[in-house]
């Protein structure tokens, strides 16, 4: 082989090798210089609850810390998209996001996935009692093992209701009917199995879609329903509560593990401090966007518990998909022991 090829080929293999040695070294002269910012994006307003939380949880940071490591909230999926950030996660990006168990199915832990099957849980108070239980500890655990650290898992995203063009009354109204879900399996199953046609859509595009009718409805917490504004394009809503929503802040296990022990009691404990502040503005926000958007013209439907059992009887069909799904054998009985149901 012609030598000069063998020495630019080693000049490249060379320059490639410092690269990488120096993004580490770049990383690792950031947390130790004090200069780290953690970069968090959502797909979100500022003006939900969840917009206003994060808002506190910088101020939390910002308070407690030594001014060491410093938050940067970019809502609006300014930073991209949750599976582009979670993607970049993965390899080392200084990213925080929102995210499910859902998604986390889709990136190789299959039984978490079910924290998100549609009414599961009763009450909240089964939410909290299975993530401070040794099932959620392991699937963490095991999260880990793909590169992804979660922060805090004690944040309500809120009651997920449906928000569609067309009246529904009854599970069976649901029929034909194009939902937007999240870009994940779990959900899209979810609602099909309720007698919908799921779709898949980043939130961004939604409000266009429903404006177009290229979808029929959609689903979200009432905070996220009426803070991207959806109401004006559907005007009809059911209570239906069909996940209540438990959210995770998650970022790439290799950051997490390169801060100093101080730097991550900080982050995790000022992130469970701002879930608590969450829950509670989430609560108290939930009547008021309820009227709000009963007084711009959208008809609400609080379905009878005769109705409601018609919904639970449909979605019972959603566990018979496990092994679509990868669970791992006796996975539901499993968490229904957890949280006593």
């Amino acid at each position: 082989m012609n030598k000069k090829v063998l020495s630019i080929g080693g000049t490249f293999l060379a320059a490639a090798v410092v690269a990488v040695l120096l993004t580490g070294l770049r990383k690792a002269m950031a947390v130790n210089a004090g200069g780290l910012t953690l970069q968090i994006g959502f797909e979100n307003s500022v003006s939900e609850p969840i917009g206003q939380a994060l808002e506190k949880w910088k101020q939390l940071v910002e308070e407690k810390g030594d001014g060491s490591l410093r938050l940067e909230l970019y809502p609006d999926s300014q930073l991209g998209s949750k599976n582009e950030l979670i993607d970049g996660m993965t390899f080392g990006e200084n990213y925080i996001t929102l995210a499910d168990g859902a998604f986390y199915a889709d990136y190789g832990v299959k039984d978490f996935g079910i924290v998100f099957a549609p009414f599961l849980f009763d009450d909240w108070e089964q939410c909290w009692d299975l993530i401070e239980g040794d099932w959620y500890a392991g699937q963490c655990q095991e999260l880990e093992t793909r590169g992804l650290k979660i922060v805090t898992s004690n944040w309500k995203y809120g009651e997920r209701h449906t928000l569609t063009k067309k009246k529904v009354e009854k599970v069976e109204d649901l029929s034909g009917m194009k939902i937007r879900v999240p870009g994940n399996q779990l959900q899209s199953i979810g609602f099909d199995v309720l007698g919908a046609t799921s779709t898949g859509m980043d939130l961004g595009d939604v409000y266009q879609a429903l404006q177009t009718g290229s979808i029929d409805g959609a689903e979200n917490p009432l905070a996220t329903l009426y803070g991207r504004k959806l109401h004006e394009v559907a005007k009809n809503l059911i209570l239906d509560a069909h996940v209540l929503n438990f959210t995770t802040w998650v970022m790439s296990n290799e950051v997490f593990q390169s801060l100093t022990p101080r730097q991550q009691e900080l982050l995790v404990s000022t992130a469970q401090e701002a879930g608590v502040y969450n829950n509670q503005l989430v609560e108290e926000s939930n009547d008021e966007y309820l009227q709000m958007m009963k007084d711009e013209g959208v008809q609400v439907t609080e379905p009878s518990p005769e109705v409601m059992d018609g919904f639970r009887k449909k979605a019972e069909a959603f566990f018979d998909n496990a092994d679509v799904f990868g669970w791992s054998d006796g996975l539901y009985e499993k968490v229904k022991a957890e949280i006593g149901k």
